[in-house]
């Protein structure tokens, strides 16, 4: 038999069977995907093979197949493991919440989510959440940083799940395809995925007053079929995205406008870094690349952990007069 996983556990996977039913499966010995070493070897999205075993209580099945996968999303845990973790599976688009300060979302944060989904061909948008809660200086960085990443190419949306701004916009955008929410835990996934399909009602949890982040609510990843055709993979909240091994001379491939200039740069092999005759650099010093991408790119070519925001952020503002959209 075969179905789709919905939500993983870690031990038990739940399985929607062609025909509607879902099954709560376990995974038959140990799986060895191709070059791939992670936490968690099934995931949700996966198309596997089950085969079930009636007990006198219950029907449960074993998993003992995984289908070839059209994509994955994958990132590395920045705590001391660092061990490889499979966040979603055959997903035709991810939205990545970004909230300004409640909590705040950093753009290291952000390049480096943008890049994994690059890397592995996945289409991403950015949704800045929770707008109606921003006063006037937090309503100008947020538009600044929505210009940034549009003139890189990116699909920019501005959403108030409490009061049902862009919900239908983004609503247009999920119809026929699966898409996978992500971000920081706080930034209001759970409470968006509710705005968009309100029978779902699932748990939300507001910002911790002591450290300003979110607490978590969603702890499994979690696929849900919504009424208006679509379906949504919901994540728990990621507090930081460390990034795959990437060989250095590939990193600057996934940021999109870095990839459109270093061809004219002097050396084939150029990093962006202290070489002569750089593309990248004199785009940099022109305002023509924010200065928050290039940090970005040096602290994932450093193999750096992502901290900051504040002042790449504010290198930019200083040094660009571009009209806010």
């Amino acid at each position: 038999m075969t179905g789709i996983v919905y939500k993983s556990t870690g031990s038990w996977y739940t399985v929607k069977s062609e025909s509607g039913d879902f099954i709560e499966c376990r995974m038959k010995g140990k799986f060895r995907m191709k070059g791939i070493k992670s936490t968690n070897p099934i995931a949700v999205g996966d198309i596997v093979d089950y085969e079930l075993e009636e007990t006198s209580d219950t029907v449960t099945g074993t998993i003992y197949k995984i289908h070839e996968r059209k994509n994955y999303i994958v990132r590395k845990s920045v705590n001391l493991s660092k061990q490889l973790h499979i966040i979603a599976s055959n997903i035709d688009q991810v939205f990545l919440l970004i909230t300004i300060n409640n909590p705040p979302t950093t753009t290291s944060f952000i390049d480096r989510f943008l890049v994994t989904a690059e890397a592995y061909g996945i289409e991403a948008v950015l949704v800045f959440n929770k707008i109606d809660t921003l006063d006037d200086d937090t309503l100008d960085e947020q538009l600044y940083l929505q210009h940034i990443y549009q003139e890189i190419g990116y699909k920019c949306l501005r959403i108030s799940s409490t009061e049902g701004k862009g919900i239908e916009q983004l609503k247009e955008m999920m119809k026929g395809k699966v898409s996978m929410f992500s971000g920081h835990s706080g930034v209001g996934k759970s409470t968006l995925v509710n705005a968009l399909e309100p029978t779902l009602h699932l748990k939300t949890k507001g910002i911790s007053e002591q450290s300003k982040q979110g607490q978590h609510t969603t702890t499994f990843a979690e696929m849900y079929d919504l009424s208006f055709g679509a379906r949504i993979i919901d994540t728990p909240g990621i507090k930081g995205f460390g990034i795959v091994d990437m060989e250095p001379s590939e990193i600057s491939g996934y940021f999109p406008e870095f990839f459109k200039l270093k061809d004219q740069c002097k050396f084939n092999n150029c990093l962006h870094k202290e070489e002569p005759n750089c593309a990248i650099k004199k785009a940099l010093e022109n305002d023509e690349i924010a200065w928050s991408r290039y940090k970005s790119y040096l602290s994932i070519l450093e193999g750096d952990d992502e901290h900051y925001r504040t002042d790449s952020y504010d290198e930019d503002r200083k040094t660009s007069d571009k009209s806010r959209e």
